[in-house]
């Protein structure tokens, strides 16, 4: 989810009605082409992170039934790997709003986990902001949602969707998706901008020898997630697919098809990964703004961020079974166009994946994302500004693609962070 800080910044550039600019050099670079392969990826992208999601809740089932360390590291094992094809999918939210109505059930965050479990001391006890900060849905069978008391006796998908998610209104109380799945595998990371990351015991999830109480509903909470996230997923596959409603409403007009495209690859490189996820914690040097806080895998989150936007780009897409896809490409249509501009363009989405892999491998090999973006870790900060620098140059080269393509004026995310940093502090 964006964060308060979030403002949208309109890129005023030259309206053009006419589609001359999106007629092909050959028959690969057409537009509709173009729009219908974009369309045929996602449904490849969703349906990746539909199976490996359901990879998850089988070992999530191990877990339940068989509380161990084995089975807690295997579950752990999975939700990362079913991390990298959903953030491949980011960039369709924006310019698509069936997915953006649709990604706070699978991947909002941050959130206020003491909504969820137990959290330590040094979280605190109320926010004047959040009534349910502390709420503790696990062990408590009752909880107070705008003055109201409500029935938490069984945690079931539909309690956490209908009831618990944003309950309140507010938008830090989440219930489901990736994130609380995750917090539920890892527990708190108390480390600071120090080195580890979560680490919750199997024991919380063992009614037999149980740890920090109420092991059967974390269990029973740990399962409704999961469940709901495999049934998010499964119904976004599906819009993508042929005659899907996401497919249907990106194919029904080219022009606007690219601009869904472009809108995409622009708002999550400058305004949300660059602003919002990114420089955000640097200027903070805040751990607690760091995506996948709790299990330390935000480089990988990301790295698979920036070879999502590439792929909208260049129509390249692997499988997680290796089958690889491509077909007409926005790229063709810019090389019809202005080939030194594609080159540009492509030459910008390498850079940016170049730094993030850097950045990747510095989290396996040095230290974690939270740490490089601590205060006084010069060589860190510079890693994770030089992402940073990749996002907001390829943004920059979007927004030269949308004035060469003639599409007229495209919303696209800003971010107070890289626009107005003194605003973060205020």
């Amino acid at each position: 989810m964006t964060t308060s800080f979030l403002r949208k910044s309109v890129l005023a550039l030259v309206a053009a009605t006419s589609m001359l600019a999106l007629q092909p050099a050959h028959a690969a670079a057409d537009a509709a082409a173009v729009v219908k392969h974009y369309a045929d990826v996602a449904h490849a992208k969703y349906s990746d992170a539909l199976s490996t999601a359901q990879a998850l809740d089988t070992a999530i089932d191990a877990l339940i039934t068989t509380p161990s360390d084995a089975t807690l590291k295997a579950a752990r094992e999975a939700w990362l790997a079913a991390r990298n094809p959903y953030q491949e999918t980011e960039v369709y939210r924006f310019g698509n709003p069936i997915v953006d109505e649709w990604e706070g059930k699978v991947n909002a965050w941050p959130l206020d986990e003491g909504l969820i479990d137990y959290v330590d001391p040094s979280y605190g006890v109320e926010s004047d902001s959040n009534a349910l900060f502390t709420a503790n849905v696990v062990a408590n069978k009752a909880v107070k949602i705008d003055g109201k008391d409500v029935d938490a006796t069984n945690i079931t998908p539909e309690f956490l969707s209908g009831t618990l998610q944003e309950a309140g209104g507010i938008e830090a109380n989440v219930a489901t998706g990736y994130h609380a799945i995750e917090f539920l595998l890892w527990g708190q990371d108390l480390n600071g901008t120090g080195k580890g990351a979560g680490n919750r015991p199997a024991t919380d999830f063992d009614t037999k020898n149980c740890t920090n109480g109420n092991c059967d509903r974390r269990a029973a909470y740990l399962k409704a997630a999961s469940d709901l996230l495999v049934a998010d997923l499964k119904d976004m596959a599906e819009k993508w697919a042929p005659e899907g409603a996401a497919a249907k409403a990106v194919e029904g007009d080219a022009k606007a098809g690219i601009s869904a495209i472009l809108t995409g690859m622009g708002s999550l490189s400058y305004g949300e990964l660059a602003g919002e996820r990114m420089k955000l914690g640097l200027l903070l040097h805040d751990p607690e703004e760091e995506h996948d806080c709790f299990s330390d895998n935000t480089h990988n989150s990301h790295l698979h961020d920036a070879i999502g936007i590439q792929s909208a780009y260049t129509g390249d897409y692997t499988k997680v079974d290796g089958t690889k896809l491509s077909g007409p490409s926005l790229s063709e249509l810019v090389a019809a166009k202005d080939p030194a501009l594609d080159k540009e363009m492509k030459d910008k989405l390498a850079t940016t994946v170049a730094a993030m892999e850097a950045m990747a491998k510095r989290a396996e090999t040095v230290e974690a994302y939270d740490q490089m973006i601590g205060e006084g870790n010069a060589e860190g900060n510079a890693t994770v500004q030089a992402a940073i620098d990749g996002l907001v140059a390829q943004a920059k080269a979007v927004e030269r693609v949308i004035a060469a393509l003639e599409l007229g004026t495209i919303e696209l995310e800003g971010s107070d962070s890289l626009d107005n940093p003194n605003a973060v502090f205020e």
